[in-house]
């Protein structure tokens, strides 16, 4: 049986767990029904002409995995930011760990889906944000939804800041021989209040594991969003991360992503700008070895007057890996006076890497100033010259052009245990000890 055909026929056994009278019910039944019509997305679909999810798909995966794990935290503990207090929502193979997490209703709420799916004191927040911006021309949309059930729910109120950064983190043990999760995540961060999320995928084996997440991020007036993407997996696990995010009138919203293994990551990253003088940041580095895939692929529509916003993706791809970027910009008719920036700068270290890069503009309006750019190219041989003859060896020298090559996304990374945590990832991923004080 293939997947989808799987998916189709578990949905009424997944469906026969929850109160079939309620609204999430029905939204539930018409996107396994949008599901069944659209299917997974394949090569002929435009946006998807550059990554094949046929290797990833051929896998039975298991859909309900059965229980629990019993993991302690010295199994996970290299994965956390641990020197830091944060907030910890954990998940063992999209089942949520209590006694790893650490959770909070005092001033904000940070706490499961399923508890703001199931209780009265969240329907208003359900009701007024639950599936808004996520798209209805989705396969893969579609099938999380359906099965919508755990995942994060976070709701900074009005007027408040969450003290500490918040990390959300789904582990899969490998118990299964293959595992298909679908985290939910939904954030609502209310009028002049601030936070700071951490999120990570991570697989503890090489059993394979394929990730559909979806996560919906509000940015009410003046709010500010800070958000860090960790994806650093085994080369067994993939990860379709889809990541919606609408801001209201002067929020900021910063995106980093740091995509440093697995072995295929496609990350769909859609913010809409619906208020004046709002500010979006989308930074990613990628660093890439052997046969993994790493695709982005992003959307800023601005549909407001005097917005900003800044994307800037470094890669550094070696071996047979491919780099996919595809980054668009949309500037509505009304939306006067954007400045609207976009980069995309990528090395190959081999002749069989490949990059595949297409930035987009499409401007509607007359009075905006707009920019993009890409370069796709090796190392230069006299920056590598200059420094051997000041008696820097080859490969220390090429890691020290790759690294001053990316660090320009690591100046606006604004948690110093971040900073550190990826400035020590790179030096690994080059192979070498950069010097600096990890």
């Amino acid at each position: 049986m293939e997947l989808k055909d799987k998916l189709v026929s578990s949905f009424m056994a997944f469906e026969e767990a929850f109160d079939v009278d309620t609204d999430i019910h029905q939204l539930r039944s018409d996107a396994i029904k949008e599901f069944e019509t659209l299917g997974f997305p394949s090569k002929k679909d435009e946006a998807w002409k550059y990554t094949s999810l046929n290797s990833v798909l051929k896998h039975d995966y298991s859909v309900f995995p059965n229980k629990e794990d019993a993991i302690d935290y010295k199994d996970i503990k290299k994965y956390l930011i641990h020197d830091i207090d944060s907030y910890k929502l954990i998940f063992i193979d999209g089942i949520y760990s209590s006694h790893l997490s650490q959770t909070t209703h005092d001033k904000i709420d940070v706490c499961l889906m399923s508890s703001a799916l199931s209780k009265s004191k969240y329907k208003p927040i359900i009701e007024n944000y639950f599936n808004k911006i996520v798209p209805k021309n989705s396969g893969l949309n579609a099938l999380n939804t359906a099965f919508s059930k755990e995942g994060a729910f976070i709701h900074i109120h009005d007027n408040k800041s969450a003290d500490m950064p918040i990390q959300i983190i789904n582990f899969s043990t490998g118990n299964e021989s293959a595992l298909l999760v679908q985290p939910r995540n939904l954030i609502v961060v209310g009028e002049n209040s601030q936070v700071q999320i951490i999120e990570r995928h991570q697989s503890l084996t090489d059993h394979p594991v394929f990730t559909n997440s979806v996560t919906e991020v509000f940015a009410e007036k003046r709010a500010i969003v800070d958000y860090y993407k960790i994806q650093n997996d085994r080369d067994s696990a993939s990860l379709i991360d889809n990541t919606f995010i609408e801001q209201k009138d002067e929020s900021y919203c910063f995106m980093h992503t740091f995509s440093f293994g697995g072995k295929l990551t496609r990350n769909n990253l859609n913010f809409y700008q619906k208020g004046e003088r709002s500010e979006s940041t989308l930074k990613g580095i990628t660093i890439i070895e052997g046969k993994q895939h790493v695709d982005h692929n992003t959307l800023v529509h601005h549909t407001s007057p005097n917005c900003e916003s800044h994307q800037d993706y470094k890669g550094i791809f070696a071996d047979n890996s491919v780099g996919v970027f595809n980054g668009r910009v949309l500037v509505d008719r009304d939306a006067q006076k954007i400045n609207a920036f976009q980069s995309n700068n990528n090395i190959l270290m081999d002749d069989k890497a490949t990059i595949n890069s297409k930035p987009q503009l499409e401007i509607f309006a007359d009075d905006v100033k707009c920019s993009h750019g890409c370069t796709i190219g090796q190392l230069d041989e006299e920056s590598l010259f200059y420094m051997r003859s000041r008696g820097i060896p080859l490969k220390e020298a090429r890691a020290l052009l790759m690294y001053a090559f990316a660090n320009n996304v690591m100046e606006s990374v604004k948690i110093p245990e971040i900073k550190k945590r990826i400035t020590h990832q790179i030096a690994l991923k080059l192979g070498v000890k950069l010097g600096f004080d990890l």
